[in-house]
């Protein structure tokens, strides 16, 4: 492993800061768009396969709807629960539920916090359309230990708090891109029953005409 991807981490944890920053989230949504295209076109760690890089012109997402972004408090009020995940670079790594995410008119979605050296927060989801047209084993919402974070709130006295919850910035894992890699996918717990039209749709191209 080189200190390249130390880079790409910090590219993705800055370009975050810029989203959250901005006080229109349509024109977040841009600067996420135009930042995940540069990272996947240009950087040596970049998912995409060598040969599907020289025609790349950016990755398919849907138009921004500012209906899907709320902010929502977590609901600590969940059974325990660990998953262990075989991944193809950090060996087995382990999640605990820690609350649940309540969209209205879309369905619940499990907060999983990753139990190991620096922790973070990890949302995924999958839709109605995952195999048609979403990634079929679900995209990531929020993975905040790689730097996927939209904001929110926490009370420190309470430790209880809020996630900005915006469907918009559903992305693929880098399995979708490239089968060598082992990703943690959507478990049961982040499974909705509607189709998602939104954020990074899938495949990575429009499908050629026949």
């Amino acid at each position: 492993m080189s200190l390249s991807l130390l880079g790409w981490r910090r590219r993705v944890h800055a370009l975050y800061a810029e989203v959250r920053a901005t006080t229109d989230p349509a024109a977040g949504h841009q600067l996420w768009r135009a930042g995940r295209d540069d990272l996947l076109a240009h950087h040596p760690d970049s998912p995409l396969l060598p040969a599907d890089r020289p025609g790349f012109d950016g990755l398919r997402v849907a138009a921004y709807d500012p209906t899907y972004r709320r902010e929502v408090e977590v609901d600590p009020d969940v059974e325990p629960h660990r998953l262990e995940v075989p991944t193809a670079t950090d060996g087995v790594v382990p999640f605990a539920r820690i609350g649940v995410l309540h969209l209205p008119d879309i369905g619940d979605l499990d907060v999983w916090w990753l139990d190991s050296y620096g922790g973070g927060i990890f949302v995924p989801v999958k839709d109605a359309l995952a195999g048609k047209q979403t990634y079929g084993a679900g995209r990531y919402l929020l993975d905040t230990v790689k730097g996927a974070d939209l904001g929110g709130d926490v009370d420190l006295a309470t430790g209880r708090g809020t996630l900005v919850v915006d469907l918009n910035f559903a992305y693929n894992p880098s399995c979708a891109y490239d089968p060598a890699w082992v990703c943690p996918l959507a478990p049961a717990g982040n499974i909705v029953p509607v189709p998602l039209r939104v954020g990074e749709l899938y495949p990575v191209r429009e499908p050629a005409d026949d």
